[in-house]
């Protein structure tokens, strides 16, 4: 596995572990906004930014890692923990951070296409 990978799945979990130790509730409305919003970016960051090779076996690995640290945050729900990955997946609404990375490959092609006038093959109005 990559070291920023590495890095950035060891910090998070760090996070997880103080949100856990710090928040007295378990529940899906306390635990998953805290979790979006200290939690989810990094990660996302990580998948865009270092993991470039959908196939590679190093991908793979960095990708199971950082799936690893979203397993946790669900875990750590009340009523989830006892759920299969699918359904907990389910359950709480959140998307693979594999999809997340294949909804910013489509974000930045649309972007591309879109242009940087926001008009996709429009001629120029006044003519």
């Amino acid at each position: 596995m990559t070291q920023q990978c590495a890095l950035a799945a060891q910090k998070e979990n760090h996070i997880l572990g103080g949100i856990k130790r710090s928040v007295a509730s378990r529940s899906r409305e306390v635990i998953l906004p805290l979790y979006s919003t200290l939690v989810r970016p990094h990660l996302e960051y990580c998948v865009l930014e270092y993991c470039v090779h959908p196939g590679d076996l190093q991908y793979k690995k960095d990708m199971d890692l950082l799936e690893r640290v979203q397993k946790r945050v669900v875990k750590i729900i009340r009523k989830l923990e006892h759920l299969s990955d699918k359904d907990m997946q389910k359950e709480s609404g959140l998307f693979s951070l594999e999809k997340r990375r294949l909804w910013g490959d489509l974000t930045v092609g649309f972007q591309y296409l879109k242009g940087p006038a926001g008009n996709i093959g429009r001629e120029s109005i006044r003519e």
